[in-house]
């Protein structure tokens, strides 16, 4: 699918219930841990690492976390990382989700309590910025200065989407996933009454995640669109860029771009 099209999606509106909001991140969370989403993408981020001297990842629009755990346990396997640290990172802050993960992973995984703008890192949280599943919130504009401002830091970037952009993926967020997300609910970590509420009683949760999983596949920059925002970003040309995509052995597929100092 080459069509890119920039919709909204309600977890994005600032009026936008936090608790829905919540409930939303913590089934996305648990979706890409259950599948390893993301682990195709552990070699490409290894070398990013090798190449930039890195021991530290800042996670940009974290979210729930949802790609982290497996990603950094990964990553920790190479004796080069093993004191590999991640720090998350969101406009929108989920310390009650991250919390779970920091006690979990301490002293690996922690995070910035208070907001943090994707498009102007403060200039202490330093290390390689990663972006899991939510590069495509951006528009044009917004997504080079993100790129820009790691390039303006002389900061590794790695941007990656649990999506190949095709259409079935579009039929799977209308047909199975809602189905999954009725199923998995009450299994969620941590526990919220809400959460149950607003997915059994008033079902506002997975109305919104289908909205927001199709506009999501819709919004997704595919890789030479993603080449072309860090061109926009990098005009002096001082960083090494590549997308593409890396599929899992079982199908699915990401989407990435990762770019590094040369």
């Amino acid at each position: 699918m080459r069509l890119r099209l920039q919709l909204f999606e309600f977890e994005d509106l600032p009026w936008f219930p936090g608790v829905i909001r919540a409930g939303m991140m913590d089934y996305l969370r648990f979706m890409i841990s259950a599948l390893n989403t993301y682990q195709p993408i552990v070699p490409l981020l290894r070398e990013a690492l090798q190449a930039t001297g890195q021991q530290r990842l800042v996670e940009l629009g974290a979210g729930a976390g949802g790609g982290t755990e497996g990603v950094t346990l990964a990553l920790r396997q190479y004796p080069e990382l093993q004191q590999l640290r991640v720090t998350l990172t969101d406009l929108y802050p989920q310390p009650a989700a991250w919390q779970l993960l920091a006690q979990r992973n301490a002293p690996v995984i922690d995070f910035e309590p208070v907001p943090v703008n994707a498009l102007a890192v403060p200039p202490g949280l330093v290390g390689f910025r990663t972006i899991f599943s939510a590069f495509h919130h951006f528009s044009p504009p917004a997504a080079e200065a993100m790129l820009a401002d790691a390039v303006r830091q002389n900061s590794g970037i790695g941007v990656f989407e649990g999506a190949g952009k095709h259409w079935l993926e579009i039929l799977l967020a209308w047909t199975v996933l809602p189905v999954a997300q009725l199923l998995i609910t009450p299994f969620m970590r941590p526990f919220r009454l809400s959460r149950l509420f607003f997915t059994y009683v008033v079902p506002l949760i997975p109305l919104f995640t289908i909205w927001d999983g199709t506009v999501s596949i819709l919004r997704m920059y595919p890789p030479a669109q993603l080449l072309e925002l860090a061109r926009r970003a990098d005009p002096g040309q001082q960083f090494h860029w590549q997308a593409g995509k890396v599929r899992h052995s079982w199908g699915p597929e990401v989407t990435y771009l990762v770019g590094y100092p040369k």
